[in-house]
């Protein structure tokens, strides 16, 4: 889920054209396959460089195609670290080559 600052940025019709483009590009490449594993489809547009309050507002930041990625569920949840409590040092699980996740 997006942070509170982001939230209406991911809303805004830049964004949704930006990432629209993005997908159509990639589609056009390989088929939208992952960016990141090559052997799923593509399902989020990821920024290679962490979204902040200081440069949400930078297209050359947000809007650039140069610093997205196409990525699948399973590698942008793993690039992210999503399901982790961040407040703790110790991680909960991990994810196996093809994605799934494994108890730590």
């Amino acid at each position: 889920m997006a942070k509170e600052f982001a939230k209406a940025f991911y809303k805004s019709r830049e964004w949704r054209k930006c990432r629209e483009s993005y997908i159509a590009e990639r589609r056009s490449i390989d088929g939208g396959m992952c960016e990141i594993c090559h052997e799923r489809l593509g399902y989020y547009v990821h920024h290679k460089v962490l979204l902040t309050p200081d440069n949400i507002t930078d297209p050359m930041v947000a809007l650039n195609h140069d610093l997205l990625e196409y990525a699948c569920k399973p590698c942008h949840d793993r690039e992210e670290g999503h399901f982790l409590d961040r407040g703790k040092e110790e991680k909960r699980f991990r994810f196996d080559e093809a994605g799934n996740p494994v108890p730590v």
